[in-house]
């Protein structure tokens, strides 16, 4: 298999070769016109033709899009400048901070000095980035058809999401969402069932571990209650990765080893984490991202693992479909799992392993690390986690079954929900397809040109921590936000500055079982437990926040956790608590 720096490399020497020999063409028509060159010319004409081809690209490009930018009315993106040739020290910055920093740290530095929109032009390609409301707004509704996922970002993510909804335009993006559409449509009781299942499960290891006088790391738990749910209602076929046993702390000798289904989901979940991990940074590098892969492709060890866990399931699918053994089951059947429903659309294997891949990072990677930063905030605000517990008390009560109407009837919950998904969420990137311009910041301003063919990322993390747009208090955990005067003050006047499951066309189908499962979990865990208190010595210590986050600006500097990011945020370490039993539980 030819690795991604190795066919970037033949590209490169095929267009050396290219300019090369035209440089050689050249010399041979002008001394058939009877001009001699000398040897040291042709040899100096010839080496040098590829840097100045470049140059000389980058130069007219330049021009002509200042001046496509004043046809339009508009200005350019202000580009930054670093210090290094092609803004390197630039790129390397964004890689060392997504390495060792807080989420979002070097961009918002950007931001607080350049303003709201900029240009990374990262080895001379250019990357506009945006936090701004409206500009979102643009690229993922109201000109929708002019930003896409684009060739470059799927080149980047496709060997790990393939060609599935996540990662794909056009014909093949509406054919995965029509497929996937029709199962999210309603809320279906199997949901409740499965999640009243693992929920079960989970909250009875944990109870067990506090008894043994050990903390639980909390992000380990809900990523194994969230994958076999996932895996249960995406397949019909659980991995049953709560049978394993939890970790300890790091500091705690064990010598039991993994065996059995526990050992394959545990190798599944963290071959798929580190595959993100690997497609996450790939952009942040531009586009030489391939020449740091160059002798291999760095998604090939961990997607065999995953491949070997999925493709089996995915086999039993179609053979069942193929025999007709497993009937025509409706969608609108609430035994019917998501794999049910699309074998009936399609029986190739590739498209459906790329859907399957892309609604399970959305169905448990994002669902998982919300829970954990769930716990994290409860954790150190003592009166937002009474006055939610008080709710599931009033509304559900101590030991009954949440259901749907439950959930729709807690507002608090919902508020609570909302802060989590507006702290904590990752970055976004498009490809405009013709030359555009995104609306002015101010009305003393130009509107800003878009290039054709250029990425656009964007960032709700950093916007949804925005001052301006939502009050001096914009970093705090106030599920009152939602509820009070604060809502119709900044929220209702501009929708688009909360942004959860993006928005427009491509807007999350899976929103409605991503809040019924984390209110179900929330719910479940408040009727079990009454206080929580983080424990972060059983983490190692390299996995702790760096001391000079103290002196920082904003939530990094109280942060307790270190959140990371790849598709989806985590907590790097884990987040380890205790928790008390409830008196009233049983």
């Amino acid at each position: 298999m030819i690795t991604p720096g190795i066919f970037f490399l033949g590209r490169t020497i095929i267009l050396a070769i290219s300019l090369y020999l035209g440089t050689v063409c050249l010399a041979r028509f002008a001394t058939k016109l009877g001009i001699s060159l000398s040897p040291w010319i042709l040899l100096l004409g010839a080496t040098s033709s590829v840097p100045i081809g470049f140059a000389m690209r980058i130069l007219y490009v330049g021009i002509f899009r200042r001046r496509q930018a004043a046809r339009m009315g508009a200005r350019l993106a202000y580009p930054l400048e670093g210090k290094q040739f092609g803004n390197l020290d630039i790129m390397l910055k964004l890689v060392e901070r997504f390495n060792n920093g807080y989420p979002g740290d070097a961009l918002a530095e950007y931001v607080a000095k350049f303003g709201t929109c900029f240009n990374l032009r990262v080895m001379f390609e250019d990357l506009i980035f945006t936090v701004e409301p409206s500009h979102i707004k643009t690229i993922l509704a109201s000109d929708f058809e002019n930003y896409v996922k684009g060739q470059k970002f799927r080149h980047t993510m496709s060997s790990v999401l393939g060609t599935g909804v996540f990662n794909s335009d056009g014909e093949m993006w509406k054919f995965h969402r029509s497929m996937t559409r029709p199962f999210f449509s309603h809320d279906r009781i199997s949901h409740f069932n499965t999640f009243d299942r693992h929920a079960e499960e989970a909250i009875t290891l944990m109870k067990a571990r506090f008894r043994a006088g050990y903390p639980v790391d909390f992000q380990d738990l809900m990523s194994r209650f969230t994958l076999d749910s996932a895996t249960e209602f995406l397949f019909g076929n659980c991995v049953h990765s709560l049978s394993a046993e939890l970790p300890y702390p790091h500091n705690v000798a064990t010598t039991e080893a993994l065996t059995g289904k526990a050992k394959i989901a545990e190798d599944f979940a963290q071959a798929f984490a580190d595959a993100q991990t690997i497609i996450a940074l790939r952009p942040r590098k531009g586009w030489i991202w391939p020449l740091f892969e160059i002798f291999r492709d760095s998604t090939a060890a961990p997607m065999r693992i995953v491949n070997s866990f999925i493709d089996p399931i995915l086999k039993e699918a179609i053979a069942k479909k193929q025999s007709h053994a497993s009937g025509e089951k409706d969608v609108e059947n609430d035994d019917a799992t998501l794999l049910d429903h699309l074998v009936q659309m399609t029986t190739n294997p590739v498209v459906l392993k790329d859907e399957i891949l892309n609604i399970l990072i959305a169905g448990r990677d994002t669902t998982a690390g919300t829970l954990t930063v769930a716990l994290y905030l409860l954790s150190t605000h003592s009166h937002v986690m009474t006055r939610l517990r008080e709710e599931v008390m009033t509304k559900v009560g101590p030991t009954d079954r949440p259901t749907s109407n439950h959930i729709r009837d807690m507002k608090y919950l919902r508020a609570v929900i909302n802060v989590l998904l507006s702290f904590f969420r990752p970055f976004n990137i498009r490809e405009s397809v013709n030359a555009s311009t995104l609306p002015a910041t101010s009305h003393l301003d130009k509107p800003i040109y878009v290039p054709p063919k250029t990425s656009v990322g964007y960032s709700v993390f950093l916007m949804h921590r925005r001052k301006d747009l939502w009050g001096p208090d914009a970093d705090e955990f106030d599920p009152d936000r939602f509820l009070d005067e604060r809502l119709h003050k900044y929220l209702t006047p501009k929708p688009f500055i909360f942004l959860p499951f993006n928005a427009g066309p491509r807007i999350c189908l899976g929103q409605q079982f991503a809040y019924n499962e984390m209110s179900f979990m929330l719910i479940r865990l408040l009727q079990s437990f009454s206080s929580i208190t983080l424990h972060p010595e059983a983490q190692h210590p390299d996995t702790l926040p760096p001391a000079d986050w103290a002196h920082a600006e904003g939530r990094k500097s109280r942060e307790r956790f270190w959140p990371k990011a790849h598709l989806t945020i985590y907590a790097h370490g884990g987040l380890w608590v205790r928790m008390t039993e409830a008196e009233d539980a049983d």
